[in-house]
Parts: C-alpha cells; sequence; structure tokens
C-alpha cells in the first residue's frame, strides 16, 4: 500500500518527506517496526510514544506520525497531525480494507451486564445460522478460535485487525463489548456499527473519569457520534434500558431512534410476568406486542434484564422469535457471571465479577430474595483502583450478607490491608460485629464479618462454614485466572479454589 493511500482521511497533516512509497506494516510500539514500517507516536497514561521514535527508526521505520514538533532525521518522512491516537484509528481502518463495512457490528455498551448480553446475543445468533465473532472482557473469539483479551475492547490497531480476521474467515456478526475507555480514547471512531446496546451506569472507573457526569458523557459519546455517524444507515439504531436514568438521558440528549427495554417502565420490549429461583428465570416477555414465553437457567432479576436486551436486538436484526427463544434457553452459563460451582452438600456456591457497589448489591439484593439459610459473601477491592468506592462496597456487602469476608483482590502495587481497612470504613461497626477467625463456625445467627487478607484462605474458610441451604457468594474476579501482586500475575481462579475447597469439605 502507497502512503498516500494510508493517509487518506486524516485532516490537517503536514507531511515532510517523501509520501508515495510503499509502506510495510503499521506500528504503534517501537520494537514492532521494521523496515518501511509507520510508526505511530501516541502519548499514552504511562508513556508517551514520541519518547521511542529514535528506538522505531532503529528498528526500521521510515515515516513517523506524531502531534509533536520533533525534528527527524533524514530520510525520514514525518507526518504531523492533530492527534497521533486518533490518526492510528484512520491508519488502521485503511491498511485493514475498513472490514467493518462489510460486517453486521453489534456493541454493547454500559457498567454492569455487558458480558452477559454478547453471550446471549451469541447464543442466538448461531442459532440461527450466522458466523459469530465476539470482543469482550473474557477473550476474543469467533470460528472456534479464542484469544486473550488484555483489555475489554481492544486499541484501534488491534480492533481492525481482528476484524479483517473475522471478516476473512466468514463472520457475518460481530459483538463487541465497548468500553468507556474505549469511547473515550477514540478506539471505536472508525468503526461503522450497526446497533448500540445500552445496559445501565453505576459508579465504576471513576480514578479514570473522575466524575459520574464524565463517566455518563463517554457512554453517551458512543451514541451521539460513533454510532450516529456510523455509514450503516439502513439500520443505526440504539437498544436502551429505559428502567436506568443515565439510559433515558441518551434517549432525550440522542438524535437515533431508540428501541427501549425494561421491567419497571412501558417499553417495546417488556416483561409481562416472571419467577426467580435458584435454577434460573421464567418469563413472559412481550417484544412489539408479540409474547414470547421462555425458561432460562442464568440467575437473577439482572439478567432478566440482559434477555430483555438481547430479545430486542435481534428483533431489530430480524431473527424470528422462535430462534430468539431457543438461544435464549441455550445459553448454561456465562463465565465468572454469577457461575455456579457443583456442589453436594447443599451449599449453593457462585462466582461473579462483581467489583463496583452497584453491581456486588444487585447481585446479593437478587440472590437475598432466593436464599433459604444465610448468605456468606467473600469479596476485596482492587488496587490503584477507585479507592473511593472501597467503602462503598463494604457497605453494600454487609447490608445484604449474613456473614461478609473481606480479603484482598487484584492488590496490585498497594499493601492489601491498607485496601481492607478502607472497605471497613464503609461497616457500621456499632451494628455489624466484626468476629475473628476461629469463632466463624459459632456465628450462625450473628450478622457479622472478618477480614482474611489470603484469597484462597478466605474463600476456604466461607466453604468450610457454610451449612446446607447456604449461599456462598465469591464476588470481584469472576472469570480472572490469575491475581495480581505488585507487578507479577499470579496464576489463581476462584472456580477452582472454591471447587477443591468443595472437595474437601466433603
Amino acid at each position: 500500500m502507497k502512503l498516500g493511500q494510508l493517509l487518506e482521511g486524516i485532516d490537517s497533516m503536514n507531511i515532510s518527506g517523501e509520501f508515495t512509497e510503499e509502506i510495510s506494516t503499521v506500528c504503534y510500539s517501537a520494537d514492532q517496526c521494521q523496515d518501511g514500517s509507520v510508526f505511530v507516536a501516541i502519548p499514552g497514561l504511562k508513556y508517551d510514544g514520541h519518547d521511542f521514535i529514535g528506538e522505531a527508526i532503529a528498528h526500521g521505520a521510515k515515516y513517523i506520525v506524531q502531534e509533536k514538533d520533533i525534528q527527524l532525521p533524514r530520510p525520514i518522512t514525518g507526518i504531523n497531525v492533530a492527534s497521533s491516537r486518533r490518526a492510528l484509528g484512520i491508519l488502521a481502518k485503511n491498511y485493514f480494507g475498513d472490514p467493518s463495512a462489510s460486517l453486521i457490528l453489534i456493541a454493547v455498551v454500559g457498567t454492569n451486564g455487558k458480558t452477559t448480553i454478547t453471550y446471549l446475543l451469541e447464543s442466538i445468533l448461531r442459532g440461527a445460522g450466522f458466523k459469530c465473532g465476539v470482543l469482550g472482557t473474557v477473550n476474543y473469539r469467533f470460528n472456534d478460535k479464542t484469544y486473550p483479551a488484555p483489555n475489554t475492547t481492544p486499541e484501534s490497531y488491534e480492533l481492525q485487525k481482528i476484524l479483517r480476521q473475522m471478516a476473512d474467515d466468514g463472520v457475518t456478526h460481530v459483538i463487541a463489548e465497548v468500553s468507556s475507555h474505549a469511547i473515550d480514547l477514540k478506539r471505536v471512531d472508525d468503526c461503522d456499527f450497526d446497533l448500540g446496546i445500552f445496559t445501565n451506569l453505576t459508579r465504576d472507573h471513576l480514578d479514570y473519569h473522575k466524575t459520574m457526569e464524565n463517566y455518563f458523557q463517554a457512554k453517551k459519546r458512543f451514541f451521539s457520534e460513533v454510532l450516529s455517524e456510523s455509514g450503516k444507515s439502513h439500520l443505526r439504531k440504539m437498544v436502551i434500558n429505559n428502567d436506568d436514568q443515565w439510559g433515558q438521558r441518551i434517549i432525550q440528549e440522542t438524535p437515533l431512534a431508540a428501541l427501549t427495554y425494561g421491567i419497571e417502565s412501558n417499553c417495546n420490549v417488556k416483561v409481562i410476568d416472571y419467577e426467580l429461583s435458584l435454577s434460573g428465570i421464567k418469563a413472559r416477555i412481550n417484544i412489539f406486542g408479540e409474547t414470547l414465553s421462555i425458561q432460562s437457567p442464568l440467575i437473577g432479576k439482572f439478567n432478566l434484564y440482559n434477555i430483555l436486551a438481547a430479545a430486542g436486538a435481534s428483533s431489530l436484526l430480524h431473527i424470528p422469535q422462535t430462534l430468539i427463544k431457543a438461544g435464549i434457553e441455550n445459553l448454561s452459563c456465562v463465565p465468572g457471571r454469577l457461575e455456579s460451582i457443583e456442589s453436594s452438600s447443599g451449599i449453593s456456591v457462585f462466582v461473579d465479577y462483581a467489583h463496583t457497589d452497584d453491581a456486588l448489591r444487585r447481585v446479593l439484593q437478587n440472590l437475598t430474595v432466593l436464599k433459604k439459610k444465610r448468605i456468606i459473601t467473600v469479596f476485596g477491592c482492587g488496587g490503584n483502583r477507585d479507592r473511593g468506592k472501597r467503602p462503598l462496597m463494604g457497605e453494600a456487602a454487609v447490608s445484604y450478607s449474613d456473614l461478609a469476608i473481606i480479603t484482598s483482590d487484584n492488590p496490585r502495587l498497594e499493601d492489601p490491608v491498607a485496601i481492607i481497612t478502607e472497605i471497613e470504613n464503609g461497616i457500621d461497626q456499632k451494628k455489624i460485629k466484626k468476629v475473628e477467625i476461629d469463632q466463624l463456625g459459632i456465628m450462625n445467627d450473628v450478622h457479622s464479618y472478618t477480614v482474611i487478607p489470603d484469597r484462597e484462605k478466605a474463600i476456604q474458610a466461607a466453604i468450610h462454614t457454610a451449612l446446607a441451604g447456604d449461599i456462598v457468594l465469591i464476588a470481584g474476579k469472576g472469570h480472572e485466572d490469575y491475581q495480581i501482586v505488585g507487578t507479577k500475575k499470579m496464576p489463581f481462579d476462584d472456580c477452582v479454589v472454591a471447587a477443591n475447597a468443595l472437595e474437601m469439605k466433603g
């Protein structure tokens, strides 16, 4: 590809040097460059790509895209742009031949529920005979190929690359979890989306966004700019949770047509009646006036919202209701999303990704309705993340748990004990009794909590203490198979630890 073709669509360029030659690759990591590469120098959150221009040239880069005015040695071609990050998306789109143009591309946006909705849609679309790709928190996957997901939404270059691979491999529909970071950092701006689903908005990522309004504006930007400016004008619709106040704002503040869903309000896709149990969900839902009866093994009212979102999006894609029903009912579980761990001891054990106070509160509220005896919750908070949510999670956990065990999550570079202390600040010590580990077995009727910093020991203690009829919730890490301590990623899987503890219990 000629450099001139690669640069099509980039505004406000100032080029110094030759730009008619062939380019070999596009890179934004200097060590990935080779002879004839275009290196895009991006100011990042930790490092500035402009500091690595010399290294990129040493590896063979001949063309440098930069937003700073840095003198380059001859015969290197300099391409000055207003935003290197924005330029990377356009370059990647051109380099990989605009793959989203030939795909049905669906975005799932919101704080909670994104992963489950992608699994539901994947099940429905596959059942309808389509080849699906999924980009999300658990992994990136298509046609029985699975790749690790370093980010919920890939950087723009990797995003265009994997969309190209999907399109070339016969994929027709791609469902992508689109994070607020990805929207704010413009990773998805150069993809043409067909549909956007909004789930809800609750406190998260305020270490990055600082305020809830900023967080909302990032989410809204997907609908008001990215989706609104998509080239897919034949569809280009929003599927919005109308029971969520932030969803109502998106409907009011965005010009696109919206399909609404909800349980409490009058919507295009709504619930007629429903029944929740530890075995799953039974419900009758109304989709544009037609009634659909479904029975899903997913648990909780929040999963009923996820089912409504997936059903609404599928109806816009003209999937027959019989196939919508089959797809919903065929999905048995979602990794780390209220995932049940098999037990023969009469204890119900669940692993869930809930890592915000609202998500934890919602899961516990749903389990409270279903519990027979006690709820024992194991949870912690991640290090080097929003510290403001720590006491809120402590308050949420003890409000709905008979016994809460506070432990480590991914402490990263922070002291786990210091994180736990901040969690404890949200607990009213006059109402909730703090107990020692050796008292757990006798504290059956007292609303209490304890601290066990070692996560494996905390999970073991919860299961050892639990009696038949109790529910044990292990929250915060969900599908993750690692724990980050310092800068090291160490193998750790809540599901495996819980299963081993159940086996030891007998």
